[in-house]
């Protein structure tokens, strides 16, 4: 899991690694550190506000979010190894967009506020509640560690619409 030694790039709809259910995080310390440093510059770099380590080709249950903070350049950053929810509240429908879907965006809705447990860096268990954007991304990004995509939370009927779309994004990530 040395982040240095690998060519990180963000993978595209298409990639098995995408649909394969990510392993547990199991070493944390130095090398997980170097991983999300990483990770957040991958996400900066490509304009996103969440990246899950199977988007970078690593199956592994790790992830990151950058929510910007009101009124300021700050970015409120998170780390999130082997994540779980343990309650959900209310619901909410937003737009999403994907960094392994690029182009395409649609309406999703999700829990409005989430419970969740996790490891920090150290391998320390973390509990707290999110709510809004916040939620909104850890819960997308925690889809990416089942292998599970925005478009699989859709309807049928709009994801058929879509389909040849995915499937040019797709062509496109594959050259």
């Amino acid at each position: 899991m040395h982040a240095e030694d690998q060519d990180l790039e963000i993978r595209i709809i298409g990639d098995p690694v995408l649909r394969k259910r990510a392993a547990d995080v199991t070493e944390f310390g130095t090398p997980l550190k170097a991983l999300a440093d990483r990770m957040y510059d991958i996400m900066a770099d490509a304009v996103g506000i969440g990246l899950a380590a199977p988007q970078i080709g690593l199956s592994m249950r790790f992830l990151v979010v950058g929510i910007p903070e009101d009124d300021s350049d700050d970015m409120a950053l998170y780390a999130f190894a082997n994540p779980r929810i343990l309650e959900q509240d209310g619901r909410c429908v937003m737009e999403e967009g994907c960094l392994s879907i690029p182009e395409i965006r649609e309406e999703v809705e999700r829990p409005a506020r989430i419970r969740l447990a996790w490891q920090d860096l150290d391998g320390v268990a973390q509990e707290a509640w999110f709510e809004d954007l916040e939620a909104r991304v850890i819960l997308h990004e925690m889809d990416h560690l089942d292998g599970v995509l925005f478009t699989d939370r859709i309807s049928p009927a709009r994801k058929a619409t879509l389909k040849r779309r995915l499937e040019q994004v797709a062509q496109r990530g594959r050259l």
